[in-house]
């Protein structure tokens, strides 16, 4: 049983929130508190597996909280935040300080919101409990110079002895030439990526990434990273092309693929079912690099994040030539998605988080040049 607490200054979330959950066999709801201060003296008799836990609220606001559940008695915490802009950028300092999933509020009235985003939020709880004694492994690393970062992962280490698999039988088929990385992640993941991308240089290849994440929060993603990074880093809007030094963000609500254009690749951005219970899917994005012919030229990476999303997608790269990594279990919020590519097959080499930043540097200059 899934033990939960919820913290919310709107009763009428608190009680939604406990109704909704109440016919989950493996959820509970064992105490709520309308702030951080409430929260804390109901705490003290024990503490739960997971906490709900919203950003503004009187006298002491969720992040300032986040922080002291870090410091005392690191916890799972989901954060459900407000669409807006700053909800966004309080949200994404959130995940930067330790939360590992978040759950969007309703815009146009909580029912629709409860009866539209249950399943998500039954399934951001069983993530977030998967996450367990992990969230200590959410860090801040420095970032090591260019030169430490490619020779601290040699390229017979990162991929021993994979041979490329024979692109396409068509004899008009031209594979693009970019060395690019197709990369995907869910819970954890927001921080796992701030954590490679800042240690990547400006002439890094072109990244295209898919984390799992509500819309409207994907932009403001991606406009810290850019704040915080070397790279280019923005949502990826349809039609861009992926060029080096760029990262592109999937925007939340919408699936993107990647296109070959000429020597180049691109990705569009569009709608479509959810995949894999997901809208951007991993596997979307994965299987359409499979479906540009693959090659070796492109690196795929699988991050943490609890299910499945990503593992077919990633053999099937595999299949194409294309070099995989997945994230080790250790540096991993929740092994679920990385272990699936593993165990299916689709998987060259597991690293930790702190070398993915070298493999991917090693990648570009195996041929002795950057990105583009």
């Amino acid at each position: 049983m899934i033990r939960v607490f919820i913290v919310d200054d709107s009763a009428v979330v608190r009680q939604t929130l406990t109704e909704i959950l109440s016919d989950v066999s493996d959820i509970e709801v064992v105490g709520t508190a309308s702030d951080p201060i409430f929260a804390r003296t109901k705490l003290e008799s024990g503490w739960p597996d997971v906490i709900i836990l919203d950003i503004e609220m009187p006298r002491m606001d969720g992040l300032t909280f986040l922080g002291h559940i870090m410091q005392e008695h690191p916890t799972p915490v989901i954060i459900c935040s407000s669409l807006t802009t700053e909800g966004a950028k309080w949200t994404l300092d959130a995940l930067a300080t330790g939360a590992v999933e978040v759950i969007a509020k309703p815009e146009h009235g909580l029912k629709n919101f409860l009866e539209e985003y249950r399943e998500n939020l039954v399934r951001a709880i069983r993530s977030a409990a998967a996450s367990g004694n992990s969230i200590h492994r959410i860090t801040r690393l420095t970032s090591p110079k260019t030169s430490e970062l490619v020779s601290r992962v040699h390229e017979s280490e990162v991929y021993p002895g994979i041979k490329a698999t024979s692109p396409p039988a068509d004899k008009t088929f031209r594979r693009a030439s970019e060395r690019i990385v197709v990369l995907g992640a869910s819970a954890g993941g927001a921080n796992a990526i701030e954590v490679i991308l800042r240690q990547l240089p400006a002439d890094c290849p072109g990244i295209a990434i898919v984390q799992h994440m509500p819309e409207k929060f994907t932009d403001a993603f991606a406009r810290r990273l850019d704040s915080l990074c070397a790279i280019n880093v923005r949502e990826a809007r349809d039609g861009d092309l992926l060029t080096g030094g760029v990262a592109l963000i999937a925007p939340g609500n919408l699936h993107m693929v990647l296109e070959q254009k000429g020597p180049h690749y691109g990705v569009r951005v569009k709608d479509g079912p959810r995949i894999n219970h997901h809208r951007p899917s991993v596997d979307v994005l994965f299987r359409s690099v499979a479906g540009c012919g693959g090659g070796a030229n492109i690196l795929g990476v699988i991050l943490t994040g609890m299910g499945n999303d990503g593992a077919r997608g990633m053999l099937e790269m595999r299949e194409r030539g294309v070099r995989t990594i997945a994230q080790d279990k250790e540096s991993c919020v929740v092994y679920g998605m990385p272990r699936e590519a593993v165990e299916r097959g689709g998987v060259e080499k597991v690293l930790t988080l702190q070398d993915i930043p070298a493999a991917i540097m090693q990648h570009a200059q195996r041929d002795g040049t950057h990105g583009n």
